[in-house]
């Protein structure tokens, strides 16, 4: 008989926790405990979890994204923002654009300078899985310089990353069509995902107003927990249903309250701090059982290349931008290493790749296939090295108490 969906929820759970105990004990972050019983249990091995039980789950993901989110979103205060500003801005640019551009000429010239696989895979690239490095920062305690700069960093991010990959994959269509005798509206193409952006962060900041006008005149907060769910569910699922960012809406949403309220905003994140555990043993427990690691030995030279040149891109261009915006010297040295973590925007992005090269001729659909095949396989590698360098990166900035 099969185990009830529930049970496997708790199995879920049970195992994460005593898996992150053990990954602490070995001065690894929890999360890579949580990631590591999944994938044992997941679609790689036991097949205890396999995929469609994970589809049942899939909801589970998307509102432990949204939490991160609205976490991300509620240290964003402006006060920071105005004291990292330039420094932000210029690390923000010179980061994502630099990963794009060498990962885009490390593909082109293993290629024979094929532009379209080359530009799809620079636009994969920029793009940073926030949910590892906000876990490693609230687990460890992280205060500082260098931790205010990675929550901006990665909440931010990937709003780049998906504006660089709509002009990127506008052009790169527009080339593919030349090929077989079409064309395409590349100014069409990439215009959308600016304003998937604009109405992602104008919903969040609405639903972000009404929130904590709510929080405010809350009588127990014992119920704000609920008031909060609620919210952060209604803003993922909106995103959801409508096309717009998962990822930027509840960020919205924290930005308000923090930014308007801070007494309210220290209560709600001293309310949800026991529930942030178990949101992220779920969220990469489920995260381990979606990978399959049998992708591994097909990564090849385009797989080690786009490992090594995003790492580069990441490393170099933090570092570079903290420089011209005069960063703090902890900034400078490690913000690059802090941001290595990659998965489901650039999975995602993937998905769509395949889905619309599939029908655009072969040379297209073998983009298609490569990108989806090579991501997944070194997000793997980017989901276990990122969290343990964004550990690294703030023990060695002195912001992990002792």
């Amino acid at each position: 008989m099969a185990v009830s969906i529930i049970a496997l929820v708790g199995i879920a759970i049970l195992s994460g926790l005593y898996a992150g105990k053990f990954a602490r004990k070995i001065g690894l972050p929890s999360l890579i405990g949580f990631m590591l019983a999944g994938a044992i249990m997941g679609v790689s091995l036991l097949q205890v979890f396999n995929v469609e039980i994970l589809e049942h789950l899939s909801f589970i993901p998307e509102i432990a994204l949204g939490f991160v989110a609205f976490s991300i979103g509620s240290e964003l205060n402006l006060s920071v923002l105005k004291r990292l500003g330039k420094s932000l801005t210029a690390i923000l640019l010179c980061e994502t654009l630099l990963t794009f551009a060498l990962v885009t000429l490390g593909v082109l010239l293993i290629s024979g300078g094929d532009w379209p696989l080359a530009l799809i895979f620079g636009a994969m690239a920029p793009a940073t899985a926030p949910a590892g490095t906000v876990a490693v920062l609230q687990e460890y305690k992280a205060r500082g310089n260098l931790t205010q700069a990675l929550y901006a960093v990665v909440g931010f991010d990937d709003g780049i990353a998906v504006l660089i990959f709509g002009f990127a994959f506008a052009l790169s269509k527009s080339l593919l069509s030349s090929e077989t005798g079409g064309s395409a509206d590349v100014l069409a193409t990439a215009g959308k995902p600016a304003l998937e952006i604009v109405i992602s962060i104008a919903v969040g900041l609405i639903l972000g107003i009404v929130y904590t006008r709510l929080v405010r005149v809350i009588r127990s907060h014992d119920n704000i927990p609920a008031l909060t769910f609620g919210f952060i569910c209604v803003s993922v699922g909106l995103a959801l249903t409508y096309g717009f960012s998962p990822i930027l809406t509840p960020m919205a949403m924290g930005f308000v309250l923090s930014n308007t309220s801070r007494s309210e905003s220290g209560i709600v994140a001293n309310r949800l701090r026991p529930l942030m555990p178990l949101i992220f043993i779920l969220f990469f427990f489920i995260a381990g059982a979606h990978l399959n690691l049998g992708s591994l030995p097909s990564l090849g030279l385009l797989g080690l290349v786009y490992i090594l040149a995003r790492s580069a891109g990441k490393i170099l261009g933090a570092g570079f931008g903290a420089r011209i915006g005069k960063a703090p010297s902890n900034i400078r040295k490690y913000l690059g290493i802090g941001i290595l973590s990659q998965a489901g925007v650039a999975i995602g992005l993937s998905i769509a790749v395949a889905q619309q090269f599939s029908q655009m001729g072969v040379h297209a659909s073998e983009i298609g296939t490569a990108t989806i095949t090579t991501v997944t396989a070194t997000c793997i590698i980017f989901e276990i090295i990122g969290p343990i360098m964004a550990k690294y990166a703030l023990k060695k900035a002195g912001e992990i108490p002792e």
